[in-house]
């Protein structure tokens, strides 16, 4: 089993939004793969179904973004599964708009939720996949950057991102988190 968490705030003031990308990307997963969202659980709204021959959970926190970890911590444990076998989806304004980064590990950087999610799982040993959103203008609050909805421009590149995170977590899943930073990672 594998647990593919994308992050982001729950409800319709949120949706679009530079912060809702993770559950973007979920939304995408799901349709392609035929893969009913909705059930509630795990403080979240998840989903179960295969990808590329993998068990797959998929989640969407319902708390709010920098309480993500308790969702992923309940997911986690239910299941049992290892660390490596978790792979967290989420906006990252430290990359430039359009591009990802997968990694097996590291730090939360900026992003509450994820140090949700370090905090709770008491690890930052885990996959995470980055979707860059981009750097706040100078002089721009950063919490109030990422609850705004991207421009229309800025739009058609991330639903292009969108896309291939979803390929990247589709190569992550059959071949592997080394062969899915070789593909999709710069």
């Amino acid at each position: 089993m594998y647990i593919i968490a994308g992050l982001g705030n729950p409800g319709r003031k949120y949706a679009n939004t530079k912060h809702n990308v993770g559950f973007d990307v979920i939304d995408l997963l799901a349709a392609k793969h035929g893969i009913r969202m909705g059930r509630a659980r795990f403080k979240g709204s998840v989903g179960t179904g295969k990808i590329s021959g993998r068990d797959v959970l998929l989640l969407k926190p319902s708390t709010y973004m920098n309480l993500s970890g308790m969702s992923v911590l309940d997911a986690v444990e239910y299941y049992r599964i290892h660390h490596q076998n978790l792979l967290v989806i989420y906006d990252d304004a430290d990359l430039d708009i359009g591009r990802i980064r997968l990694r097996k590990s590291g730090s939360a950087g900026t992003h509450n939720g994820m140090k949700s999610i370090i905090y709770q799982l008491q690890t930052e040993d885990f996959p995470r996949l980055r979707l860059g959103i981009g750097p706040p203008p100078e002089g721009r609050d950063l919490a109030c950057y990422v609850l705004e909805r991207f421009s229309r421009e800025q739009r058609a590149i991330m639903d292009e991102t969108i896309k291939r995170a979803v390929l990247a977590v589709e190569t992550f899943l059959d071949q592997g988190p080394d062969a899915a930073m070789g593909k999709f990672n710069g």
